[in-house]
């Protein structure tokens, strides 16, 4: 059990993050392991980024640089896979073809208009409310930025639960479809949402900051949810590109959510 353990860090941090991780191991245990693991990737991923938002306010350099590098440094991590998935995903969705040409197009190398467009206001998004978030101090900073990295895993913990079919019989998304068992899933997304709302209550002052960091996880992870709903009915399945959507669909909400308490 402690090796598949290791096994499964090894494999969600090296497939969901450009951290210097081998992943070792590559079959369906190990797979279901890491993606039980994925929201850890999310907190070392957040930290990182709520690390050099809160310097750089603390520094003096305003909330709107620090919202900058909260939203640029979780991209640098991955090397900007989940916004290339998003981008893809958004190209596929868009082109209104049937699921074979759409995953045709998500399988190019270049970036179509809907995905530039839904690249601009994705990551517009995300500094906005960071922004809002830093202007009340590094610590509501920090914290939506942890969260929502947090909750962006999470999605793709839920969504390779057992049920949701791969689109492909290859990549990322074969490898973790349908992994997950249910109450594995609801495990996790049970101890994100009470680590989330614990955070909240010990440095966003009580009870009302611990239901806001609670809300916004759900709210994070119910938005992916219908995106994933969407991407299945339209491709049959999840990808690779669609685990990238997903999880800048609940990165995103999340800080919206937590923005407008």
């Amino acid at each position: 059990m402690t090796s598949l353990n290791t096994h499964g860090l090894r494999f969600a941090f090296g497939t969901l993050t450009a951290l210097p991780v081998r992943v070792t191991r590559w079959d369906r245990r190990t797979a279901r392991a890491g993606m039980l693991c994925a929201p850890l990737a999310g907190l070392v991923v957040g930290v990182l980024a709520a690390v050099a938002g809160s310097l750089l306010l603390l520094g003096g350099a305003g909330p709107l640089v620090a919202a900058v590098a909260s939203a640029a440094l979780p991209a640098a991590v991955t090397r900007g896979l989940h916004l290339d998935g998003l981008a893809d995903t958004a190209d596929g969705l868009g082109s209104a073809k049937p699921a074979e040409a759409a995953l045709r197009i998500m399988k190019q190398s270049d970036i179509g208009p809907f995905g530039v467009v839904t690249l601009l206001f994705v990551l517009l998004a995300q500094v906005a409310a960071l922004f809002e978030l830093y202007g009340s101090g590094w610590a509501d900073g920090a914290l939506g930025t942890v969260a929502a990295a947090v909750t962006a895993r999470l999605a793709l913990t839920l969504a390779s639960r057992r049920g949701v079919p791969a689109a492909r019989p290859e990549g990322l998304g074969a490898a973790v479809a349908g992994t997950v068992p249910p109450p594995g899933a609801a495990a996790a997304a049970c101890a994100v949402v009470v680590c989330c709302a614990g955070a909240g209550a010990l440095l966003g002052g009580g009870y009302g900051a611990a239901l806001h960091q609670a809300l916004a996880v759900l709210a994070g992870t119910g938005a992916a949810h219908l995106m994933l709903r969407h991407c299945v009915r339209r491709f049959g399945g999840v990808t690779g590109d669609v685990f990238g959507a997903l999880e800048e669909t609940a990165a995103t909400t999340a800080l919206l959510a937590l923005a407008l308490g």
